[in-house]
């Protein structure tokens, strides 16, 4: 499996200007809100989405057929229709030729199959999960919960792991006393469905770290890891497209071209 380089992310990052200790910077203009968050000695830039009002898609193959790879490239198939991307996020792991680990759907095509079983890294440390997206709902949603038939029929989905909170509760393998930081980002979605929140770390966390900032800020009972090496966020309503290695699938929202 791939990984950005955990230097250039930090240097990303690092050029981005603080959010004052404990608040919340302003939010973007244009359709996703994305502001600075304070929590626990951390600091996280979080996106929020309406699944109902905004076009939020998952990206991988342009019509060539060839993996898009960066923001970039999506922004320029997109203006060939009079759009652009307002946000964007890496959404899940991937194979050195960008073709996911996990299950992945777009558009109602299934592109690689559900996979149940564990497995080496941070994909295989079960329970995982997948972002599945109808035309108005997200749902984060636990593997094995979807392999048996609960579940929304899904326009676009995107398999990760691990899961980050379950039903409210943490992932049984984090530990507090944990000692493994990275860059991470991550998804959580509300219970109905009706939210979903987008977030990366601007410094190193840890997986307990992270996962409490969902629960415990965010009062999201669902989460899931995206990635901790490819972490790369697009957004530019507060200036922000980071550069790093190509990345596989990518989530992210269509709005009009600005005029």
């Amino acid at each position: 499996m791939r990984g950005l380089g955990r230097l250039s992310a930090l240097l990303a990052l690092a050029a981005w200007p603080a959010a004052s200790a404990g608040m919340a910077a302003g939010a973007t203009e244009g359709p996703v809100a994305c502001s600075e968050i304070a929590h626990a000695d951390n600091r996280y830039t979080v996106c929020e989405v309406d699944p109902a009002r905004d076009d939020l898609r998952l990206f991988l193959y342009d019509d060539a057929g060839a993996p898009y790879g960066e923001f970039s490239a999506i922004e320029t198939a997109l203006a060939a229709q009079g759009k652009h991307l307002a946000f964007a996020m890496n959404a899940g792991m991937y194979h050195e030729d960008r073709a996911p680990v996990g299950y992945y759907r777009q558009n109602g095509r299934e592109e690689m199959r559900l996979i149940t079983n564990a497995g080496p890294g941070n994909f295989g440390l079960l329970p995982n999960g997948l972002l599945c997206l109808t035309d108005t709902t997200a749902h984060v949603i636990e593997t094995m919960r979807y392999d048996t038939g609960d579940r929304p029929e899904c326009r676009d989905a995107t398999q990760s792991g691990p899961m980050l909170v379950i039903d409210g509760k943490l992932h049984p393998r984090f530990m507090p006393d944990s000692t493994s930081r990275y860059i991470r980002n991550g998804v959580g979605t509300s219970d109905t469905g009706d939210r979903v929140v987008f977030v990366i770390s601007r410094n190193a966390v840890t997986f307990h770290d992270f996962a409490s900032f969902f629960r415990d800020r965010l009062g999201l009972n669902q989460a899931l890891y995206l990635d901790g090496n490819v972490s790369r966020l697009h957004a530019p309503g507060i200036g922000r497209s980071d550069l790093g290695r190509r990345m596989g699938p990518v989530v992210g929202v269509v709005a009009p071209a600005t005029p």
